[in-house]
């Protein structure tokens, strides 16, 4: 049987991410784990950090079969343009870091990898290297052929994927369409099944409007565009509830009978998750070919190289990421 080899991408180089790894690779971890990125990166990182870190060479040519021990770290050297500084950006680097996002995923596409896991990059300093750049998940999805994916939030007890995700509030209401509805719950659906094992998923649906219309009085997208459009999807077998209000429906009463919620934007679902869960959430795009999850937070460039990092974020990504692997039929 092939081993479950995972890469991790520690993204930006003068953030958290190389801190990160680190940290990590003191501790054995169930599957082999790879980091894609500069091993001169790490060893000076790590001696910034004061950690005695063994960096165990690999390539498509020798892939590890088992974990690295405790306190060591398989890495897949990968070249930087310009000597890191930790916590100061350097746009020379930007096209490293988009190196290691394609070694990545393009490994999980030829079967080298069961999945991929990554640390924040920093969408500005890409930007001003003269590289159009919006994210990781529209690159992942640029780069896997994917017209259509879905952010999901979740931490414990709790995951939230988003209808649209980064829109000007007053962009939101347009956007809310049939289509795009019926594609996202589709998507978010299949993944639930196939990746987190849900062989039911119980989805909770949230209103675009307050009290979800309140009727028609507050807004007609509910009785125009969301109810007809989960009335369909319930005939093709799946247990949708709702449209909710989004006030009510972040309570005890229907999230302990959920396996989802399916939010119409951003600031709807994501406050509430990130209060219950920040720096222990993990970022799934659901829809690509692949596995891909990611951390909830940010390049932190104030605390590269303090040694005052917290792990919890990344340690949650990678189990949600062996969790769907070992879930997949």
């Amino acid at each position: 049987m092939t081993p479950l080899r995972f890469a991790v991408t520690p993204g930006e180089p003068a953030g958290i991410g190389p801190d990160l790894c680190l940290l990590l690779a003191a501790e054995s971890q169930p599957h082999p784990l790879i980091a894609i990125t500069s091993r001169d990166l790490l060893l000076e990182r790590a001696t910034q950090l004061g950690l005695a870190i063994e960096l165990l060479d690999v390539s498509p040519q020798a892939w590890p079969v088992s974990p690295a021990p405790a306190g060591s770290l398989y890495v897949w050297d990968t070249p930087l343009a310009a000597k890191v500084e930790a916590g100061r950006l350097d746009s020379r680097n930007a096209a490293f870091v988009l190196e290691t996002l394609t070694r990545a995923g393009q490994g999980c596409l030829d079967g080298h990898f069961a999945g991929m896991i990554t640390a924040p990059v920093h969408k500005g300093v890409i930007n001003e290297s003269g590289i159009a750049f919006s994210g990781h998940t529209e690159f992942l999805a640029d780069l896997t052929g994917t017209p259509q994916v879905v952010m999901m939030l979740a931490t414990q007890g709790l995951r939230v994927a988003l209808v649209t995700t980064h829109l000007p509030l007053r962009d939101v209401a347009q956007a809310i369409t049939a289509e795009r509805l019926e594609r996202v719950t589709r998507i978010l659906h299949a993944d639930l099944r196939d990746k987190f094992g849900i062989a039911q998923p119980r989805i909770l649906v949230c209103g675009l409007n307050p009290h979800a219309g309140e009727g028609g009085h507050l807004g007609r997208e509910e009785i125009d565009i969301i109810e007809p459009a989960l009335v369909r999807l319930r005939a093709e077998g799946m247990d949708l509830r709702g449209p909710l209000p989004a006030d009510t429906l972040f309570t005890p009463k229907y999230l302990e009978h959920c396996d989802a919620v399916l939010a119409m934007y951003h600031d709807q679902g994501l406050p509430v998750l990130k209060y219950k869960g920040f720096g222990a959430a993990v970022n799934v795009t659901l829809g690509l070919p692949i596995i891909r999850t990611s951390v909830d937070h940010g390049t932190a460039l104030d605390l590269a190289g303090s040694g005052r990092v917290d792990t919890g974020s990344l340690r949650v990504a990678l189990h949600t990421a062996y969790q769907m692997a070992e879930n997949r039929p």
